[in-house]
This record gives structure tokens, C-alpha cells and sequence, in this order.
């Protein structure tokens, strides 16, 4: 990997990470049935991805810096997986579906929203 890719990377990721933070650290409620401020990051990011699809931007850089260094560390699957697995640990099934699917439809409502939307204005 050439070491302007590796920057952009790096970069990206630093900006994705500093405005995860942010945001769960200033936002603490819970949204809807089970859904929280990692939840709300993962939401966010997927509308991202929808954007950054409709736009079909070939630029590699770009993408590098983007999808993966900022939305890498922006959305946040690992904690995802962690909720689903505690809901489980603890016996509570019905948080559990409700949290996959609250997060999984959202998300995927939302990249299709970012999607349509942006195909909508830019096209």
C-alpha cells in the first residue's frame, strides 16, 4: 500500500473516530424500543454509505479517505454484535429482536433513503 492511500486512511479514520465520540458522549437517551447512541452512529453511517453509492464516485482517494477510513470508525458493528450478544447472555430475547431488527431496518432504510434522495437531486 503506497503511503498517500495509508494517509487518507488514517485521516479519514481520525475524523470518523473524533465524531463517533462526540457523539456518544453528548447524546445518552435511548430512541424507540432498544436503540442508543451506537445505534444512532450505525443508522447515520448507513445513510452515509447510500449517499456515497447514488454519487458513484470512482475517485480512489476519495473512497480511501471515506468509506474506508471515516465510516471504518464512524459506525461501529463490533458494538452492535456486543448488544445483540448481551441481550442474549441475559435471557432478554424479545430486546434482542427488537434491536437487530430496529438497527438492521433502519439502517437499511436509511442507505436506501440516502440513496434515492441523492439520485433525486444529483441526477
Amino acid at each position: 500500500m503506497k503511503l498517500d492511500s495509508l494517509l487518507l486512511i488514517c485521516f479519514g479514520s481520525l475524523f470518523g473516530l473524533s465524531l463517533r465520540l462526540l457523539i456518544m458522549k453528548k447524546i445518552k437517551s435511548q430512541i424507540f424500543f432498544t436503540l442508543n447512541n451506537v445505534s444512532l452512529i450505525n443508522i447515520i453511517s448507513s445513510f452515509l454509505v447510500g449517499i456515497f453509492i447514488a454519487l458513484n464516485i470512482s475517485n480512489d482517494l476519495l473512497y480511501l479517505f471515506f468509506i474506508i477510513g471515516f465510516l471504518g470508525c464512524f459506525s461501529t458493528f463490533s458494538s452492535f454484535i456486543y448488544q445483540l450478544f448481551k441481550y442474549l447472555q441475559e435471557g432478554q430475547f424479545v430486546n434482542f429482536i427488537y434491536h437487530y431488527l430496529e438497527v438492521f431496518g433502519f439502517s437499511l432504510g436509511l442507505c436506501m433513503l440516502g440513496f434515492w434522495s441523492t439520485n433525486l437531486i444529483f441526477r
